[in-house]
């Protein structure tokens, strides 16, 4: 199968229904997937339940979109400048239900999703406010010690998108870097889309087996998509872009702001190459790090 095998951005998305539970986010401030999720709010897919971690601007960007109605997650804002407004108008307006966990209790979920059990246990969330503000979380007692424990059930998303380095098209994904809990959420989604910042022929993965982070069968779609993860970083490919997230937080305080916006970002470009073309800023790496060489053999 040829690079050329992988699916249009658009296409990929269209397998994502409205009311799908989507985990994105997932390696932290590195490598979010900003394209896929502005498809889809050009899609119009909505009544999504978002699931992540430190959930960066793409959670405050789809609220503002409409495409949400709930979250379950530990933080949701703007690192650069604070909490997301279209987040935090919609919790004040109870517009969106919202899940509060830990960062940890979501990688806890996840990772009791991906092993088919319906939870697993953690002393981390005792004492915390979180029993108080999510009906999720229970407490129990160790039958083996005695000790009291948090339950932190399993999470199976419908879907996991996940941007990175490179992919075949058979959707075998190499990924480096901040990889955050991207393991956990494709082990326990249904169905997962990664886009990447290139799609290249097999042998290029085979060629280093142990860097390979996501295999086949656990993959429904892959998606060539340059860029797919900016304003965030990509490891080996360009850097942040911090003034866009000063940008952003000055121009979306209102919803009236936030529609203007996305006007330009959004919907007034077909595609992430159009996309870039309104982004004026030098993210390339000027001083790589290459990692030492890897030999393997018969």
């Amino acid at each position: 199968m040829s690079a050329e095998s992988s699916e249009s951005l658009s296409d990929a998305v269209s397998r994502i229904p409205p009311g799908s539970s989507v985990a994105t986010g997932l390696a932290l401030e590195h490598a979010i997937p900003f394209a896929a999720g502005h498809e889809l709010a050009r899609q119009g897919v909505d009544d999504l339940t978002l699931i992540g971690p430190i959930s960066d601007l793409l959670f405050d960007q789809l609220i503002g979109c409409g495409a949400v109605s709930r979250v379950r997650a530990a933080w949701v804002g703007n690192v650069s400048a604070g909490t997301g407004y279209r987040f935090r108008e919609a919790v004040e307006n109870d517009e969106i239900d919202v899940e509060n966990h830990s960062n940890f209790s979501i990688a806890l979920a996840l990772r009791a999703g991906a092993l088919g059990v319906p939870f697993l246990p953690t002393r981390s969330l005792l004492g915390s406010d979180v029993f108080a503000e999510s009906d999720c979380f229970e407490a129990g007692t160790d039958p083996f010690g005695g000790e009291e424990v948090a339950y932190v059930p399993a999470i199976e998303p419908d879907w996991a998108i996940v941007h990175a380095q490179r992919a075949s098209p058979e959707g075998d994904v190499h990924l480096w870097g901040n990889t955050g809990i991207v393991g956990p959420a494709v082990g326990a989604a249904e169905n997962v889309l990664v886009t990447a910042e290139e799609v290249v022929d097999p042998e290029t993965i085979h060629s280093d087996p142990s860097r390979t982070a996501i295999t086949r069968e656990q993959v429904s779609a892959v998606v060539e998509c340059p860029w797919g993860a900016h304003p965030s970083p990509v490891a080996g490919h360009y850097n942040r872009d911090n003034e866009y997230y000063l940008r952003y937080h000055g121009a979306t305080d209102t919803q009236a702001a936030f529609d203007e916006w996305a006007d330009e970002w959004v919907y007034g470009v077909d595609d992430r190459e159009e996309y870039m073309r309104g982004v004026d800023a030098d993210l390339s790496i000027t001083e790589p790090t290459v990692a030492a060489e890897v030999r393997y053999g018969q």
